[in-house]
């Protein structure tokens, strides 16, 4: 009994510091939790959502879902390397608007001359443990060290899969802008990063720059937590507004009337990029079905779709490639442009013709 209770306590401390170190981040405290505890969308200590949103479908059991997850689920990972091109993003012409993608939820956008980083994740996984959650043989093709310097980072929350820490404090030195929902400067301080570049804001919150950038902070459906307290840190999309052009970025997020409002709103855009992957029905709430991420483009008005969020990781319980599969077989009635690039492949934004292989296949 005595080595028992040994082991339990050494598990038991092991496990307070292991969650207490720095990659963890840091919870609000001070004036910044005084300017959270303002907000419409804060109440009882945590973030909500529009809509009631609960983590599981009416009727699904965290036992049912970790089953399933350990002893029935067997979703199909990729069995060669994943294809790929590697652009040079510092040798980029400055008059070119374009956008690559690096897998899963990560992505490039050059816009008008400013060059924009969005949720990288480029150290190999997406978990606080390294040997868990590993991106597939040849998805991590770009590293820290091919990044150039960047006007605007958008972090859309602080899951592992968006808000990496190891490449966050690689990338810091060349970050000028950091553009996040309510409360993720705690992490990044903690962090080490200038609070002087920090922005955080509260859904529709603006932000406005020089040359005609803007900047909405926007709803989404979804959560967030790095440990086991969740919704301390809002979760959010974004509407980036240029003279000429208007991209959304929409991060995690299940469907809800934001689509529809955010639409109404800022619409008509020229590209939505929108979450693709990780879906399930034991939790439809928080991450979009099949079918869905078109539903949400019609909504927001948008004229094109970058389905993100898959093609990297194995987050959930579908094969690696149904998601785009679905999304390129589905019905497309308003005939809203999908963009399908490789990873590293260059997407040129002022190209309404473009194409793009089924290179999953």
């Amino acid at each position: 009994m005595l080595g028992l209770l040994i082991i339990i306590i050494t598990i038991g401390v092991g496990t307070f510091l292991f969650l207490n170190t720095e990659r963890f981040g840091k919870h609000p405290s001070g004036e910044r939790l005084i300017k959270i505890e303002q907000s419409p969308n804060y109440s009882n200590g945590s973030f909500k959502n529009l809509n009631e949103t609960p983590m599981l479908t009416e009727g699904v059991g965290y036992s049912k879902v970790m089953y399933e997850f350990l002893f029935t689920s067997k979703p199909e990972e990729p069995s060669v390397k994943i294809p790929s091109v590697k652009t040079n993003l510092r040798t980029l012409d400055l008059n070119e608007n374009v956008l690559i993608w690096m897998g899963h939820s990560s992505y490039f956008i050059q816009l008008d001359g400013k060059k924009i980083l969005v949720d990288p994740v480029f150290s190999g996984n997406a978990s606080p443990l390294s040997f868990t959650t590993k991106a597939y043989d040849g998805t991590d093709l770009y590293t820290t060290e091919d990044i150039p310097e960047i006007d605007y980072l958008f972090l859309s929350h602080d899951h592992w899969d968006h808000m990496d820490y190891k490449t966050l404090k690689k990338l810091k030195p060349k970050i000028k802008n950091v553009i996040t929902g309510l409360a993720n400067g705690a992490h990044l301080e903690h962090w080490g990063f200038d609070p002087e570049i920090i922005l955080e804001g509260d859904w529709y919150d603006k932000f406005s720059f020089e040359n005609g950038f803007e900047v909405h902070i926007t709803p989404a459906r979804h959560f967030s937590g790095r440990g086991f307290t969740r919704a301390k840190t809002l979760w959010a999309s974004f509407v980036l507004k240029t003279p000429n052009t208007t991209i959304y970025l929409g991060g995690d997020s299940g469907y809800d009337i934001h689509f529809s409002e955010i639409g109404n709103k800022f619409g008509p855009f020229d590209l939505a990029v929108l979450e693709n992957g990780q879906y399930d029905e034991n939790w439809k709430y928080i991450h979009m079905l099949p079918g869905e991420q078109l539903q949400a483009a019609v909504d927001l008005k948008a004229k094109s779709v970058l389905p993100v969020h898959s093609g990297k990781f194995t987050l959930a319980n579908h094969d690696w490639d149904e998601p785009l599969k679905e999304i390129t077989e589905q019905k497309n009635q308003k005939n809203i442009r999908i963009l399908t690039p490789m990873i590293g492949q260059q997407v040129n934004l002022k190209d309404s013709i473009q194409q793009f292989k089924h290179w999953w296949n």
